[in-house]
């Protein structure tokens, strides 16, 4: 799978280096020569509307994959003035900027998913996808940020999800240092998930260990959700993050010290009960801990994807690789 990218908006060329990217990637995974088109238009209107609009503002698009079925999800990210009222600056024709006033209804009309999440006052965040045909949905929902540290190509993060019936595989990984060897390492507990699915989750964090001996090590936490039952099994080694949000409150989830194929004194399971409308948040360590949800009217109920675009943006530490892994049960 092609790697996921961002893109800083700060000068007009950089418009067009993020339409040719973006084609590039749709290309790659074989979207048709229309399908190409709309993503290039969608990616350069999204561009064009952060430098007219925002502060800070940069794209993120992300290759997607749903039982066999490719897509792209870009969010567009800032920290301009934001929308007082969202409805009526999707309305063509209307415009703060003397522009136009066509630019995001066009993105909704081009996108085959589109939503947004904006406050007065602390920016806007803008999620499209587009697919090269409808996917199925899987029963979790699962949204992303995977970004190598600033001046990287490839991030020494990994993450997983692995679906098996009613239980819910979910990994990240964050293998020690950056670039190459780290993503040899995290890519290592990766394949090991995959290897021992069947098996509980410590098993799984076992099975890593010793797949990670010949690498540098990487800090692994893994969060096995049974929807049926409302509980989720969880084991972590290293610095990830996890918790579980819900209705205002948040419970974070236990992961013991140590590197997974070197030094790990204890792999442990730990059970929580899943709450209906649960929210659960897994993130590496170049995301800070200091974000509270609810300090965000509304986000908790928006889509994942773009919980983790906005976190991201307003807690990517901006000095090592970053993962911010969001997922919720689909409504039904």
């Amino acid at each position: 799978m092609t790697n996921p990218w961002a893109i800083a908006l700060t000068e007009p060329t950089q418009v067009g280096e993020a339409r040719r990217r973006a084609s590039s990637l749709a290309r790659q995974l074989g979207f048709t020569e229309v399908e190409c088109g709309k993503v290039a238009i969608a990616v350069t209107e999204a561009a064009n509307n952060l430098l007219n609009h925002a502060t800070s503002g940069q794209l993120v698009l992300h290759p997607k994959e749903q039982q066999g079925i490719a897509g792209i999800e870009m969010l567009a990210l800032d920290c301009g003035p934001g929308m007082v009222d969202v409805e009526a600056c999707l309305r063509d024709g209307f415009s703060t900027a003397g522009t136009g006033g066509n630019g995001l209804g066009a993105l909704q009309r081009l996108s085959d998913y589109f939503e947004v999440y904006s406050v007065p006052q602390q920016g806007t965040a803008l999620l499209c996808q587009f697919w090269t045909s409808p996917p199925p949905g899987d029963r979790l929902e699962v949204g992303v940020i995977c970004l190598p540290k600033p001046g990287e190509t490839l991030s020494g993060d990994s993450w997983s999800y692995c679906p098996l019936g009613n239980r819910h595989l979910l990994l990240v990984a964050d293998g020690l240092g950056h670039g190459p060897q780290a993503a040899q390492a995290s890519l290592a507990a990766v394949n090991a998930l995959w290897e021992s699915a069947e098996n509980t989750p410590s098993e799984i964090m076992q099975a890593a260990h010793k797949a990670l001996r010949s690498t540098r090590g990487a800090a692994v936490a893994i969060a096995d959700l049974d929807l049926e039952r409302q509980q989720l099994t969880y084991t972590g080694v290293g610095n990830i993050a996890g918790c579980i949000f819900n209705q205002g409150h948040s419970s974070s989830m236990i992961s013991h010290h140590g590197t997974l194929g070197h030094e790990v004194r204890k792999v442990q399971e730990f059970t929580y009960s899943w709450p209906e409308s649960g929210l659960l948040i897994m993130h590496s360590d170049g995301l800070g801990t200091q974000w509270r949800l609810e300090s965000y009217p509304g986000l908790g109920y928006r889509h994942p994807s773009l919980i983790a675009g906005v976190l991201y943006r307003d807690f990517c530490r901006g000095r090592d690789d970053v993962t911010v892994l969001v997922a919720r049960e689909r409504s039904r």
